[in-house]
């Protein structure tokens, strides 16, 4: 079974790892999205940071919309979070941006902890 966007996420994790490495846990969240948009671009990567997103219920645009942390590649959302835990609300949260921007995969990172924690998650078909 093939990895989904596997050399993407190999970049995008590394990246993460190295300002995690550099700046360690206890600061806001912010403080790491500057720090990964630097990162991001020294690396190459592609990106756009707090990209919004329309939400639409039953073919209604509603007034509120959604800004993801970063979209990389064009195709990738990438959550950051600075919590002391991860709780199922994240997740949900990134499984919910996935569904509106109909992307497959989504990269959940937590700053939070003296070691990086990434979750990868894999929108399945048909939801």
């Amino acid at each position: 079974m093939e990895v989904l966007y596997k050399q993407e996420t190999y970049n995008i994790v590394g990246a993460l790892m190295t300002v995690h490495r550099s700046l360690g846990c206890g600061f806001l969240e912010p403080v790491y999205q500057d720090a990964v948009e630097i990162e991001f671009k020294s690396r190459g990567i592609p990106f756009e940071r707090e990209k919004e997103f329309d939400i639409y219920y039953k073919n209604i645009k509603l007034s509120k919309t959604y800004i993801a942390d970063f979209v990389c590649y064009d195709k990738i959302i990438v959550e950051l979070k600075a919590v002391d835990d991860m709780i199922p609300k994240y997740y949900a949260q990134t499984l919910n941006y996935m569904k509106i921007t109909g992307f497959k995969l989504g990269l959940l990172a937590n700053f939070g902890n003296t070691k990086l924690d990434v979750k990868r998650i894999v929108r399945e078909q048909g939801w």
